[in-house]
């Protein structure tokens, strides 16, 4: 019977201690803060009292706290918000092509597209084809191409009259304006097999191009 009790006297004071250290822990710092003002009050000299505006000061501090705790609490939520409409938005984009950042073309058949983006228009754009060990296959001069992104096409067709082999190639390009290099960046094309959350922007499965950002996606196809 005493050990019955003894149990049972145990379980209540557990139960106690771990009502009391959650209610600390959910306890409204702004709760916390008036208990120490008034305790200081309570207890503060009574040849040198509190000033006026000490405590007005004090008080305007723990509300100003209090203030940016609440506008944390509503970012947090409108970011998570933010993300999650993201992620649903890029799920619409499994079982599409698109162009992102890479220097990698898929020869199948007759045809392999890649794109690129200029910051301005060219007056001269040479893209070079690449095999497995770097070695250049096929180059292409195209002539004047607009700012923005645009496609570039490969036939398969190499420097040598060959038909190049189906697999993996890569490309690099170089763009002249008036003579003077200018900026382009590479685009490879790929098919988005699924998509992911990510810390800052969904992620899509784009196959051997690995996880790309959403925001790196520059064109849907």
């Amino acid at each position: 019977m005493s050990s019955v009790q003894q149990t049972n006297s145990q379980a209540i004071a557990s139960a106690t201690t771990t009502g009391i250290a959650t209610k600390k822990a959910v306890e409204n710092p702004q709760d916390r803060f008036l208990k120490l003002l008034v305790t200081q009050m309570k207890n503060q000299d009574p040849l040198k009292p509190l000033d006026n505006a000490e405590v007005t000061s004090q008080l305007a501090q723990i509300s100003t706290v209090s203030g940016i705790d609440k506008l944390n609490s509503t970012l947090q939520l409108l970011v998570s918000d933010a993300e999650n409409s993201r992620s649903v938005e890029a799920s619409g984009l499994i079982g599409r092509n698109a162009f992102v950042p890479g220097t990698s073309m898929v020869l199948d058949g007759d045809a392999s597209i890649a794109g690129i983006e200029l910051t301005q228009p060219a007056d001269q754009l040479k893209v070079t084809i690449l095999d497995n060990s770097g070695i250049a296959i096929r180059q292409m001069e195209l002539g004047a191409q607009p700012a923005g992104v645009s496609t570039i096409a490969w036939d398969g067709m190499t420097d040598s009259g060959a038909k190049a082999a189906n697999g993996n190639y890569a490309f690099a390009v170089s763009a002249k304006q008036g003579g003077n290099d200018i900026k382009v960046n590479t685009l490879s094309f790929g098919l988005v097999n699924g998509v992911s959350p990510g810390e800052h922007s969904a992620l899509l499965d784009m196959g051997e191009l690995g996880l790309v950002s959403l925001s790196d996606v520059k064109e849907i196809f």
